[in-house]
């Protein structure tokens, strides 16, 4: 009969499983692949074949025997470290959704919600067509592949060990929510600034004129006014989307050490 030894079982856990924990973290956890569109058992099969293939790419393991409390530490490590990369890149992608949603409580549309598929949250529409705008460009520019080379530069600059990341790096991670809150409401200026003259045009008028409705009246020309302006900063869209994307991903290499 075959037996597997000792030594077999801890190469094999160190070579492939180890590094399976980190890539299958960061798919259950970032945007597109960790959404509930893409079903767990796909997650699973994508993280295999994944590690799978850049197995060869990486750096020597330690050599730590598979049952032991030193493994433990390591797959909770890998946990933490995919985990948190797939966080950060959720509030990069939430930028945009943000940004939406500022936009539609201005304009009136913030009860013309809908559920969100991917995160199974309500959002309004305004932020849902961003998102998928947002996904659609992060996918044709190859973003999905710079996720991939920057797990695999990871193991480089983050090896596989019982240390993790630091309290610095948690630190920078809580700190990314200002961040995003910054980014959206720069996305979101023009349109918001415009509304508020629109606003303040009407508070004139109703001054002016007590006995006009000015609900009835403002309410629909300010959501046509908001969608023509949402119209017309769409060309600055994609200039935002570069800038805010590679500041977002700066930062996540600054944090795994990645040159």
């Amino acid at each position: 009969m075959w037996y597997l030894t000792d030594a077999q079982i801890t190469e094999f856990v160190g070579r492939y499983v180890w590094p399976l924990f980190r890539i299958g973290a960061l798919f259950m956890s970032m945007p597109i692949v960790g959404t509930r569109l893409v079903t767990a058992r796909v997650r699973v099969v994508l993280a295999i074949a994944v590690t799978l293939l850049i197995v060869p790419l990486l750096p020597p393991m330690p050599a730590v025997p598979a049952l032991s409390v030193d493994s433990f530490l390591i797959i909770i490590q890998q946990i933490i470290i995919g985990i948190t990369i797939g966080f950060f890149l959720q509030v990069i992608f939430h930028v945009f959704v943000l940004a939406g949603q500022f936009m539609a409580m201005k304009m009136g549309l913030g009860f013309a919600s809908m559920n969100d598929p991917a995160s199974g949250v309500t959002v309004t529409v305004v932020s849902q067509y961003y998102l998928i705008l947002t996904t659609l460009l992060f996918l044709s520019v190859n973003g999905h592949l710079a996720v991939f080379q920057m797990i695999i530069e990871s193991f480089t600059t983050y090896p596989i060990s019982n240390s993790g990341f630091g309290a610095d790096i948690f630190y920078q991670v809580a700190s990314s929510g200002t961040w995003m809150f910054s980014r959206a409401l720069l996305i979101a200026m023009p349109v918001l600034t415009s509304l508020l003259v629109v606003n303040l045009a009407f508070g004139v008028m109703s001054r002016a004129a007590p006995q006009m409705n000015v609900f009835a009246v403002g309410f629909p020309i300010t959501l046509l006014f908001g969608l023509i302006l949402i119209w017309y900063s769409m060309p600055s869209f994609f200039p935002n989307y570069q800038l805010f994307m590679e500041e977002g991903f700066n930062v996540l290499y600054n944090f795994l050490d990645i040159r």
